[in-house]
């Protein structure tokens, strides 16, 4: 049988805050070592073709890596802050792309994984409401990271839509690797793998990893 695309966003801030204690240049690390462990995980199940891409958010939000790609041809170029945190831009954007068209009928669930630091600058509801009014918007396997303590915890479990789940909270720069690697290779295998898909979002959360505090909370 044919394999099924998994299309797997980022959706990263890129406000000015995360220019604090170097959470950028740590998020840009965390994703480029999970990168081989994502295609490993992709790699298990050859049912399913998982495709990346990346948005960033900070004054408006735009593509970082556009084209849905492989994930064994996907590298990772560093990310750089540029102001606010407009997180309902960024939604607005993935909420184009959760469209039929471009998205084919025959695909996996979409995976949208979300990290932050702060609170959100603009309409960030109208945003989440573009993805909730998609059909793979509300089909979506949806993850989130708050990265440091300012994060709008509440707002990222509005964006998970599952009263079940909770962000993951990343304290240090060893959370935040051990975040992006969970988003990256669990959830992975869990939105690529086949099952009977009626037209909702998983309501059983997937194995969350325990995120403990450590010797160097620095955020």
């Amino acid at each position: 049988m044919a394999s099924r695309p998994v299309h797997f966003i980022w959706m990263l801030d890129c406000s000015g805050s995360m220019g604090v204690n170097g959470k950028i240049g740590e998020l840009n690390f965390a994703i480029r070592e999970a990168i081989p462990e994502m295609q490993q995980a992709a790699q298990s199940n050859p049912a399913a073709s998982l495709l990346v891409r990346a948005i960033t958010f900070a004054s408006g939000a735009s593509w970082h890596v556009s084209d849905p790609t492989p994930v064994d041809q996907f590298s990772w170029e560093d990310v750089h802050i540029y102001g606010g945190t407009d997180m309902g831009a960024a939604f607005k954007l993935a909420a184009g792309a959760l469209q039929t068209p471009p998205m084919p009928q025959r695909a996996l669930p979409p995976v949208l994984a979300l990290a932050s630091d702060g609170q959100p600058t603009d309409d960030w509801r109208a945003g989440l409401r573009a993805i909730d009014s998609t059909p793979w918007g509300k089909r979506a396997v949806r993850v989130a990271v708050a990265i440091g303590d300012d994060a709008d915890k509440s707002m990222l479990k509005e964006f998970l839509g599952n009263p079940e789940l909770e962000p993951l909270q990343a304290k240090n720069p060893r959370q935040l690797a051990a975040a992006i690697r969970w988003m990256s290779t669990a959830v992975v295998k869990d939105a690529s793998t086949p099952k009977v898909d009626d037209g909702s979002r998983p309501t059983t959360p997937i194995d969350v990893p325990s995120m403990t505090k450590g010797e160097d909370d620095i955020w």
